[in-house]
C-alpha cells in the first residue's frame, strides 16, 4: 500500500525529469564549439562561396565574437556586410559597415569599408528590374542615390589611390545623371498634364543644379515646350535657341518630344 502511494506521489515529478532529458537530448548542438578562428572562416568563406549567405552570416558573427580584437575579426565584419547586402539585407549590412567605420577609424581596409557602404545604397540590382518593371532608375527614390554619392565622394577624397576609387567616380558619374534625370521625369510629368508652369520651374532646376549630363537635352526641350504652351515667346526663343546650339541634332526637336533610344542610364 505504502509504495503504491509513493508511486502516485512520485508519478509526476518522474514525468517532468524524464521530459527534462527529452528536451535536453534534442537541444541543438553547436557544431563550430571546437573550431579553431582559422577554420571558422574558412566555413564562412566556404558558405559565401556557394552563395548560401543565410548561413555564412551566423558564422563569421561567431568568428567576430572568438576573434575579437583582431584583424581577423575586422575581416569577418566586413564579410558579415557584404553577406547581408547579398542577401538583400540591406539596413543589417549598412549597420554593419557603420559600426566597423565607427570602431576602425585606422583600419588599412577603411577604404574598402567606405565604399561597400556606396555600393550597398547604389544597389545597381535595380538595373535588372528596371528591366522587367520597365521603370527608369529615375523615376526612383533617390535618398538612397544621394547617400551612396555621399559615400563614393567620402572614398574619393579620403583616398584618392584607393584601388576602388576610380569604380567610385564612374558611378559618381552615373548617381549624378540619374539624379538630373529624376528631376526631367517629374518636369516631364508635369508637362503631360498641363502644368506647364511647374514643368518648366522643374526643367529649369535641373538645368541649374546639374551640367554636362544626357538629361539636359530633354529638360530644355521641356523647357522650350512649356514656355510655348504659356505664351512666353521670349523665353520659348531663348531655350529653343539655347536647344539648338547645344544639341543640333536633337532627337526630341526632331520628333516632337517622342524620342525614344535606349536608356543613358543602362551601364552596368
Amino acid at each position: 500500500m505504502l509504495r503504491a502511494k509513493l508511486s502516485v506521489v512520485y508519478a509526476p515529478m518522474l514525468a517532468a525529469l524524464a521530459s527534462l532529458l527529452v528536451a535536453c537530448s534534442s537541444a541543438p548542438v553547436d557544431k563550430t564549439a571546437g573550431m579553431s578562428p582559422n577554420r571558422l572562416y574558412a566555413e564562412a568563406k566556404d558558405e559565401m562561396g556557394s552563395s548560401q549567405w543565410d548561413k555564412a552570416v551566423p558564422l563569421l558573427e561567431k568568428l567576430e565574437a572568438r576573434a575579437a580584437g583582431t584583424p581577423l575579426a575586422q575581416q569577418a565584419q566586413l564579410d558579415k556586410a557584404y553577406a547581408h547586402f547579398k542577401a538583400g539585407e540591406q539596413a543589417q549590412s549598412l549597420a554593419t559597415l557603420e559600426r566597423f567605420i565607427k570602431l576602425h577609424p585606422a583600419s588599412p581596409a577603411l577604404d574598402y569599408a567606405i565604399y561597400l557602404k556606396g555600393i550597398v545604397n547604389f544597389n545597381d540590382d535595380l538595373g535588372l528590374l528596371s528591366a522587367v518593371t520597365r521603370q527608369d532608375l529615375a523615376e526612383r527614390d533617390q535618398k538612397a542615390a544621394k547617400e551612396s554619392f555621399e559615400s563614393f565622394k567620402e572614398l574619393t577624397s579620403r583616398f584618392p589611390d584607393s584601388k576602388y576609387t576610380p569604380d567610385a567616380r564612374q558611378r559618381m558619374n552615373y548617381i549624378v545623371g540619374s539624379l538630373a534625370q529624376s528631376e526631367v521625369h517629374v518636369a516631364r510629368y508635369y508637362y503631360k498634364r498641363g502644368a506647364y508652369l511647374a514643368a518648366a520651374n522643374r526643367a529649369q532646376q535641373c538645368l541649374t543644379d546639374y551640367r554636362d549630363v544626357p538629361a539636359t537635352e530633354e529638360a530644355l526641350f521641356i523647357l522650350y515646350k512649356s514656355y510655348d504652351a504659356l505664351g512666353m515667346v521670349q523665353l520659348r526663343d531663348d531655350a529653343k535657341r539655347i536647344l539648338d546650339k547645344n544639341y543640333p541634332q536633337s532627337e526630341f526637336v526632331a520628333s516632337g518630344g517622342k524620342a525614344n533610344s535606349n536608356p543613358w542610364w543602362k551601364l552596368w
